[in-house]
């Protein structure tokens, strides 16, 4: 833009500001910083017939326009807009939007084009830049989107995460590591290890931060944090400030300039949400039929062994599923996940510990097979339909038994849904689902397949016993009876 100063100047100006801030020296330390709530700061809402602005008018690096319009990305979503010209000028940002708003370009722009701008060094065990996420999924998405941006910027991005070998992990941060991804727990471990330290950290970003809270990683993060050195940039991203988010902003963020383009959980305004109550003995029907739409389905279950069930008796009934939950290795997760975004499989069936981690558009229709315990969990899971716009439709599956603690959740929850009493073959199934697939035959495994080889049931027994083996010696034949 004219008489703007251009961002790669802007943030190395603020890299050298913080830096003499900080005595160039990292701290052990960062002490809570009695800093004023900030105004939040509304989106600016283009005049009729203006042109949005692109990604270059809100300061990007054109090295980094590049691969953003080769990707077909060419209009920053309302999230980019509002953080960017704050982040690319070197300010901590406190960013308020729920998930699938655009929040990982809105961190990973600003972050890939500060470390061009220092110019400082990759060094074995050291990474410039620290990204904490909630999941592994998570983790590997935001990784997956970052890495054009760092490839364009002659930048190495790696992950870390639990429920998988450390091998490559530490392999990778031994040759060096620009931009780290990382989960706390696994993080906390390897630097226990001595395989890095945070002290050559320019950037931290905390994704996802209320969730952190909702697993319980506050304490993982503070002592994370605390870390890297005093006076970097900083910037958060939260769908609310609860559960001890607001701590971590008025302990870590250096007077944080605050974008809320978001309500704090999803706008509940865009999905229908019904909830429909069921005779025991007609639940598995009812949901066979809810999954059994042309579209996009997300079902979850409260239980890990009732996603995996459930999903092996959809599969069975002709209606392919993928289950993902915590009993998985990290391969099948991202399988299962991998099927589900590519249309492989049309019904994913999870648990709670896994509703963050699902980042998948066009999901149109999100059941509740078993209510959860609690209203955020419910807006949690919801907030997988509804995405970038679009509509969606929630519906819980209650029983009668159930319906009590479903309407104290619905109305903590601040939804008025449609209540209706079905069972199977109801028309307000089909009005939800629209036509049913086509069943896919399953096919079983046959007699002589289930039937193990003989190699398979152990090595036949020889002439020889175990002790005559042990003694060179061979086992006397066994008499017959005269």
């Amino acid at each position: 833009m004219p008489g703007t100063t251009p961002a790669p100047d802007r943030a190395r100006s603020t890299h050298r500001r913080r830096a003499s801030r900080s005595g160039g020296a990292p701290a052990a330390t960062v002490k809570p910083t009695a800093a004023k709530p900030t105004a939040v700061k509304p989106v600016a809402v283009p005049a009729a017939g203006a042109e949005p602005q692109g990604f270059a008018e809100l300061g990007v690096p054109e090295s980094l326009v590049a691969p953003l319009a080769a990707a077909g990305i060419t209009t920053p979503l309302p999230i980019q807009a509002a953080t960017l010209p704050d982040s690319l000028a070197g300010r901590d940002v406190l960013g308020r939007a729920r998930t699938g708003s655009g929040k990982t370009l809105a961190f990973a722009l600003p972050t890939i084009a500060a470390l061009a701008a220092s110019g400082a060094p990759r060094s074995p065990r050291k990474p410039r830049a620290l990204i904490l996420v909630p999941t592994r999924e998570l983790a590997n998405q935001v990784a997956d989107a970052v890495a054009p941006l760092a490839r364009a910027a002659g930048q190495r991005v790696s992950t870390v995460f639990g429920g998988v070998g450390q091998g490559p992990q530490v392999t990778a941060l031994r040759n060096g590591v620009d931009v780290l991804v990382a989960c706390p727990g696994r993080l906390e471990d390897l630097i226990g290890q001595g395989k890095l330290t945070l002290d050559a950290v320019e950037v931290s970003v905390l994704d996802e931060a209320d969730h952190m809270a909702d697993l319980g990683f506050l304490p993982a993060v503070r002592r994370l944090l605390d870390r890297t050195p005093a006076g970097i940039q900083r910037l958060l991203f939260s769908a609310t400030l609860d559960n001890g988010v607001d701590v971590l902003v008025r302990r870590y963020l250096h007077e944080p300039v605050e974008h809320a383009v978001d309500p704090p959980v999803v706008e509940i305004s865009s999905m229908e949400h019904h909830v429909f109550t069921v005779e025991q003995s007609d639940k598995a029907a009812v949901v066979r039929e809810l999954a059994g739409g042309r579209g996009r389905s997300l079902l979850f279950t409260r239980t890990k062994h009732a996603a995996k069930k459930l999903a092996k008796q959809l599969s069975q009934a002709g209606i392919p599923a993928a289950d993902l939950h915590g009993n998985l290795s990290q391969r099948n997760r991202e399988r299962n996940l991998a099927a589900f975004g590519d249309g492989s499989v049309r019904v994913l069936v999870a648990t709670d510990i896994a509703a963050r981690g699902i980042h998948v558009d066009d999901i149109g229709l999100v059941v509740h097979v078993d209510p959860p315990a609690e209203h955020k969990a419910y807006l949690h899971r919801s907030g997988r339909t509804a995405r970038a716009g679009a509509d969606g439709v929630v519906v819980t599956v209650s029983t009668r038994e159930q319906s009590r603690d479903v309407r104290a959740l619905t109305r903590q929850a601040g939804i008025s849904p449609d209540h209706a009493t079905v069972r199977p073959g109801a028309e307000q199934i089909a009005a939800l689902t629209g036509p049913a697939a086509p069943l896919v035959n399953v096919p079983q495994p046959t007699v002589a397949a289930q039937r193990k080889p003989a190699a398979q049931h152990g090595p036949r027994r020889s002439a020889v016993s175990d002790g005559a083996r042990r003694r060179g010696q061979r086992r006397p034949p066994r008499r017959r009876a005269a």
